[in-house]
């Protein structure tokens, strides 16, 4: 796990990635997709709603009685005027969720995996292919994802929020790129530049995963809790189990 004294030096890393590169990636066809799935050396799942059944900032809202003011806000954010970042920063606030809630939050709500995802990270990672959770949630919360996944929480790369001294709510790290729309895009183009991959694919069902697409190699939507229809119309691949993925993957 990454210390804190390696964070500031990541994040800088991170925050100075340029994502313009040439649109190509999902100009792929669903086969050009799905061969590059089978040879994929890394991929990169979104949490919320991919990885994960539910919308983690949901569900924190409703365990702090706050759901339908998060839900409106939610509304008007995916209407346009406000940034990811703005929308993110104005559901926390009404949140407000300080460093007890946040505890009793994770040891009362175990995280609900859709149905195959510990397959398919288990087939990835017995064929050598790295795995990343990359989500514009949050790192305290996605920790325990990544624990019962097998998946080391250094391949985590999320939101933080932070707390006063005394566990008050204090914000969010606003320096992760995950923070912003592009984040996931930033993440990606970090990971090919230090790790050197070749293949990076990204699984996810929202828009902020298409947009890491490039500089991810193939984008595949997923649909299996939520079908955003914006995003399965400009998948290559749309795929509402993740056995249609353990499949492809048997055949390589």
């Amino acid at each position: 796990m990454l210390s804190p004294r390696m964070m500031p030096s990541l994040i800088r890393q991170l925050s100075s990635v340029s994502t313009k590169m040439p649109c190509h990636s999902l100009n792929l066809s669903e086969s050009q997709t799905r061969a590059m799935w089978r040879a994929a050396d890394c991929v990169c799942f979104d949490v919320d709603s991919t990885v994960c059944m539910d919308e983690a900032i949901d569900e924190l809202a409703k365990f702090a009685g706050r759901e339908k003011e998060v839900a409106d806000l939610t509304e008007r954010a995916m209407k346009g005027g406000m940034t990811f970042r703005e929308a993110l920063e104005q559901r926390l606030q009404l949140i407000q969720p300080d460093m007890q809630m946040v505890e009793t939050y994770i040891r009362e709500n175990p995280p609900r995996l859709s149905p195959g995802i510990e397959e398919l990270v288990g087939h990835l990672q017995s064929r050598g292919v790295a795995v990343y959770l990359v989500s514009g949630g949050f790192q305290s919360i996605i920790e325990p994802v990544a624990t019962e996944l097998g998946i080391p929480h250094e391949n985590i790369f999320a939101n933080q929020l932070k707390f006063y001294f005394n566990g008050r709510y204090a914000g969010f790290e606003t320096n992760q790129p995950t923070s912003n729309q592009d984040g996931k895009a930033r993440v990606i183009q970090y990971l090919k530049k230090k790790f050197g991959y070749q293949r990076v694919v990204m699984v996810g069902d929202g828009a902020t995963d298409l947009a890491a697409c490039p500089p991810a190699d193939a984008f595949i939507g997923y649909g299996g809790n939520q079908i955003r229809e914006k995003v399965k119309a400009a998948s290559p691949w749309f795929v509402e189990s993740f056995s249609d993925l353990v499949k492809e993957l048997s055949m390589a």
